[in-house]
């Protein structure tokens, strides 16, 4: 693979151009996900049916990668970044500008498309551009890693200080930049004989498999209740799970240092551990969630490199199997996605109805006169009932309306009341999130082939 002399001295910023296009082509796998309370109040949807904006391009990205390896052999690379990023260009546009939930689903697919040929494409221009095939690859599995962790805090920070449009907004100059690296850049070689050797590369992409799929728990089930539950705004959302690419770029150089096998499984025991701690979180305390992010961070940092390394070990073939890694990332996400949103959903149906009661008990134990108990406890049913799943709902009104501006043993009644409820959904979270914890725990399962091709 090859590179035309002109515009070397442009190659810095070129090779930026195509890692940060990259990392948004990661990130996009859950970029939307702080702003889906934002989207579900916008278009009136289900758990489900939102879930759907984030399965759409997980889902597409990973059946198109797939799809590229059986021509990956017949196209040249700077042919499929250029596709890739006129297609990712032009949806992420038309994202933009969709007005309901169904064309966001479908713009959502076709920027999937766009993200997989992009992904395919800039392994062997990265590698031109940084002068070697394992210097292109590093680029491009940092870039991945990164993008993965910040995708939810970036959509967080976009939706708070514009709107979720933003998110969409933002990624079309991202996209257009990396098509001018391909003018600039033509890759002389055709991408990559064939399929990459199965065998050897499939159990450290079943493990990239299980971690992606367990980070459906830190990236899309942390941020629901971050925001859904306990009430933070998108910006105060982004800024804790802030705490996830925090952690893994801590964990970079550790992981630089370790062997891959031991990067790995303690990358996922830590993954397993702070899902676990989430699923156990007894309440909104902030801390202790951010604690839980960061570890699942660190183990991101730590198993998702060395998993990359493996899956792309040899410098045969390096688009192809870089191709798989991706078609098999997305397959872990898409597979927990399916199992993940409707168990949820059924939960937090359950947990809402628990709620109910435990309100009810709350308002009858109260310390207020029986005149005042009556109103108010139709008024909360009132609100209770017309609150979507899963969503904490503003009780402020019937309390005011009931002299808790005036009333401390009113306010007393209305935090007490709050907090039942908000036990009742967090504990909704609990199966989900331990679901996501097991599949970590499973990533463990490749180390018993990888330790024995490693040793001596």
């Amino acid at each position: 693979m090859g590179a035309t002399r002109e515009g070397r001295s442009g190659r810095p910023v070129l090779t930026v151009a195509v890692a940060v296009s990259v990392a948004v082509a990661f990130a996009d796998s859950s970029i939307v996900v702080l702003a889906l309370p934002e989207l579900y109040a916008r278009f009136d949807a289900t758990i489900e049916g939102i879930a759907w904006v984030i399965t759409s391009y997980n889902l597409v990205l990973a059946v198109c990668a797939l799809g590229v390896l059986l021509v990956v052999h017949r196209a040249r690379a700077h042919v499929l970044l250029a596709t890739g990023s006129v297609v990712f260009l032009v949806a992420s546009i038309t994202c933009a500008l969709a007005g309901s939930l169904t064309a966001l689903v479908v713009a959502r697919a076709v920027q999937g498309v766009g993200g997989a040929l992009l992904l395919a494409g800039s392994v062997p221009v990265l590698g031109a551009l940084a002068g070697s095939t394992a210097r292109g690859v590093a680029i491009w599995t940092i870039a991945g890693t990164i993008g993965a962790a910040i995708g939810p805090a970036l959509g967080g920070l976009l939706t708070q200080v514009f709107d979720w449009r933003a998110i969409f907004v933002a990624q079309a100059p991202i996209a257009g930049a990396a098509l001018l690296a391909t003018a600039g850049w033509h890759v002389r070689a055709i991408l990559e004989e064939g399929l990459p050797p199965l065998r050897r590369t499939m159990p450290a992409n079943v493990g990239l498999a299980l971690v992606s799929g367990s980070l459906v728990g830190a990236l899309f089930l942390g941020v629901l209740l971050v925001i859904d539950v306990f009430g933070f705004s998108p910006i105060e959302g982004a800024a804790i799970v802030s705490a996830i690419p925090a952690g893994a770029l801590l964990a970079r150089p550790l992981a630089a240092q370790l062997p891959d096998t031991l990067s790995i499984g303690a990358g996922a025991s830590l993954l397993a551990a702070g899902l676990v701690g989430l699923a156990l979180l007894p309440s909104s305390d902030l801390p202790y969630v951010v604690a839980s992010l960061a570890l699942c961070g660190v183990g991101l940092g730590l198993s998702v490199p060395g998993l990359t390394h493996a899956a792309l070990e040899g410098d045969e073939g390096v688009t192809g199997k870089a191709t798989l890694t991706v078609g098999m990332r997305h397959v872990g996400l898409v597979l927990a996605l399916a199992v993940v949103a409707p168990v949820l959903a059924g939960d937090l149906t359950a947990a809402a109805e628990v709620a109910k009661l435990n309100g009810t008990s709350v308002v009858v134990e109260g310390r207020i006169p029986a005149t005042t108990k009556v109103p108010l406890a139709l008024d909360i049913r009132d609100v209770l009932d017309a609150a979507p799943e899963g969503e904490i709902p503003d009780l402020g009104a019937p309390f005011d309306r009931h002299g808790a501006r005036t009333d401390a043993s009113v306010r007393d009644l209305r935090d007490d009341l709050v907090g039942a409820i908000e036990r009742a959904i967090t504990r909704g979270f609990r199966p989900s999130f331990l679901f996501c914890a097991l599949l970590a725990a499973l990533a463990l399962a490749p180390l018993v082939v990888l330790r024995r091709r490693s040793a001596p």
